[in-house]
């Protein structure tokens, strides 16, 4: 409906007149203003709604702008009114604008704000921000060292708009970027005034550590991390770690820190401290920093120094390990300091006395100990009677029995043994132990067990060039030589008469205690041919024997089983005193001309069997010749035939 120009002039006039008379300053409307103002707002705001809000249909939109002229003529409100409704509907629009506007902007770039988590999904999370739409920004963002979320459904969180939408149409969103910009402050000021700051180790990273300071991720070289390379970074991660800043990039957002700088300054200042009461003798408090095989690095507070493992115990160590540990906080004695070097020598065995001062008094020869093997090598078992003193029993010392191959068939480590003690030498840090003398010592009574002459029976357990050993008892061997093996053989190895493992019986030939020897003899059991022989040949018997081997100065002629003659070279002539050639199995009449029953030898000759018979031809000449005998040409003629025949 259309109003005229009276009709509004008229309650234009009206209107204004009434406002003068009742209200000389029309500062609030009346109930018609009132009216007209909130419709006005309806609209615009419908209005908003309808051009802004995609979710408002346009039957909604149809019924609002139907529902919005819906006044009568006789409730329309003067033209001044209409005006001042008019400004305060431009006032309204112009807020709602203003207030779209900051909704708008808090969302912005380069800005922080407050948001909500309403949701984690595997690799987002989703935040309210408050504005049409929500934001997601990467679920990386807000893990820990662990890889775990550090929010939750609920939790308020600082973030910052990133550029564009997701697929979904969410804001991107970032919480470093928000992080680092409430992080750089605290940053900035840390640099500038060159203190330390707190970071937390977050990962490892190509180079070195990733690490976070209020929220903003840094780079930590690997380089800075200690003062000595780290071979397992990876170990560091949730570490909390005290940093200085040593580079900032505003612009790129860059944090570089190091650790190192801190170590150094706080070696520095520790050395210092250190130094003054530095010297030779003097007992520090230290912690250990670093085994190797050969001692440990002991941190005494800035400076390093070595205990080596020679003087970590009196006793023996097989690594520093088995003594200390790393990190131990451990009292040494100053042995020997290198000012120029800066070089210390620890010591930690020589805080108490040394025990071998006095251990000839406490473990005197005879004495019965005992203690724990704690070695055992090829020659005998190191026994461990306190700490810092060790004997050695020697293998030769641990049985009677020569049987013992090696000592462990008898001890190992960690057993607990009795031993007696043979000798101390102090100045050489020595103590020799026995076993075997705990025990009888069976050779002691092998004279009145196996008297000499006496037949035995044993097992042959072992053979050499030289002999072959009979265990006659449990740790009692026997030797029996190669030349007490047979009468009538020339034996050169046992292997000829005798195999390892036979039972064989002997004769005890000699026993030596002191020495644990026993000699046996296996020809023995059998009459000696050479007596035989002797008790039954003399010098100038003429005997028939065979050449056995032939030597440079003569011939070996065996003249009765088991019995050898020698044949000299000047004595192996013919009867005309031609040299004979003998070689063995030639078979000859020989002249015995030489006996030694001591030494077993005798002496032949072929030359003297040829003398012989000459002589019995001149004694059988000077016989007186009968009428029946031959007469001197026939004896002539029949010795030339016998010759001939020879």
């Amino acid at each position: 409906m259309t109003l005229s120009d009276h009709t509004t002039a008229h309650n234009s006039e009206s209107n204004s007149a009434v406002a003068t008379e009742t209200e000389p300053m029309a500062s609030e409307p009346t109930l018609t203003e009132q009216s007209m103002a909130a419709q006005n707002m309806a609209a615009q705001n419908m209005n908003e709604q309808s051009t802004s809000d995609p979710k408002v249909t346009e039957h909604e939109a149809e019924v609002n702008q139907a529902s919005a002229p819906a006044v009568s003529a006789e409730t329309t409100p003067p033209a001044a009114a209409v005006s001042e409704d008019k400004h305060a509907g431009e006032d309204f629009a112009s807020a709602l604008e203003s207030f779209t506007t900051e909704t708008e902007e808090a969302v912005g770039e380069d800005r922080v704000i407050k948001g909500t988590v309403l949701k984690l999904t595997a690799t987002h999370v989703v935040v309210d921000v408050g504005a049409k739409s929500e934001g997601m920004l990467p679920l990386a963002e807000v893990l820990d060292h662990e890889g775990k979320p550090k929010v939750k459904p609920g939790d308020e969180i600082d973030v910052m708009r990133e550029k564009g939408h997701t697929e979904e149409g969410y804001i991107n969103l970032s919480h470093q970027k928000a992080a680092r910009i409430h992080a750089w402050e605290e940053v900035e000021k840390a640099h500038h005034e060159k203190r330390p700051i707190q970071a937390v180790v977050i990962e490892r990273t190509k180079g070195g550590l990733t690490v976070d300071i209020l929220g903003a991720r840094a780079f930590l070289p690997g380089s800075q991390v200690d003062l000595r390379p780290i071979r397992n970074l990876e170990g560091m991660k949730g570490q909390t770690l005290e940093v200085t800043v040593i580079k900032l990039n505003k612009k790129r957002g860059n944090i570089v820190v190091s650790r190192k700088e801190l170590l150094e300054g706080e070696q520095t200042e520790k050395r210092s401290k250190t130094l003054e009461h530095l010297e030779e003798g003097s007992i520090l408090t230290g912690v250990v920093k670093n085994l190797t095989e050969y001692g440990a690095f002991v941190d005494l507070g800035g400076l390093d120094g070595l205990l080596h493992i020679t003087d970590m115990s009196w006793g023996r160590l097989t690594h520093p390990r088995d003594l200390v540990n790393v990190g131990d906080q451990i009292q040494v004695k100053v042995l020997k300091y290198d000012k120029d070097k800066q070089r210390v020598s620890l010591g930690f065995k020589q805080l108490t006395p040394d025990p071998w001062l006095d251990a000839e008094h406490r473990y005197p020869v005879g004495a019965h100990v005992s203690g724990r093997v704690i070695s055992v090598t090829d020659y005998g078992a190191f026994v461990e009677l306190e700490q810092g003193i060790e004997g050695l029993v020697h293998v030769s010392e641990m049985t009677w029995s020569k049987r013992m191959k090696h000592p462990s068939k008898l001890v190992n480590v960690g057993d607990q043994v009795e031993c007696v003690v043979l000798n101390v030498n102090p100045a050489e840090r020595r103590i020799s132990l026995g076993m075997r003398q705990l025990a009888a010592n069976p050779w002691d009574a092998l004279h009145d067990k196996y008297p000499v002459g006496m037949t035995v029976e044993g097992r042959v357990r072992n053979l050499t060039d030289f002999g072959a050993f009979i265990e006659i008892e449990d740790g009692i061997d026997g030797l029996v030589h190669v030349s007490n093996l047979s009468w009538t053989k020339r034996v050169k190895h046992p292997s000829e008469v005798l195999k390892k493992g036979d039972r064989v019986k002997a004769v005890v030939l000699a026993i030596e205690p002191d020495k644990r020897r026993l000699s046996l003899g296996v020809k023995q059991l059998q009459p000696d041919v050479w007596e035989t022989f002797f008790a039954t040949h003399h010098v100038g018997d003429v005997i028939h024997g065979k050449v056995l081997r032939v030597a440079a100065f003569g011939a070996f002629v065996e003249i009765a089983e088991g019995v050898e003659g020698l044949c000299h070279k000047s004595e192996a002539v013919d009867g005309n005193g031609q040299p004979l050639h003998l070689e063995p199995g030639v078979e000859h009449d020989f002249k015995i001309i030489k006996m030694s029953p001591e030494d077993k030898k005798v002496g032949l000759s072929i030359r003297a069997v040829g003398e012989e018979a000459s002589r019995s031809e001149v004694e059988a000449y000077k016989q007186p010749v009968s009428s029946t005998s031959s007469t001197i040409g026939e004896l002539i003629s029949w010795k030339r035939a016998s010759n001939e025949n020879n």
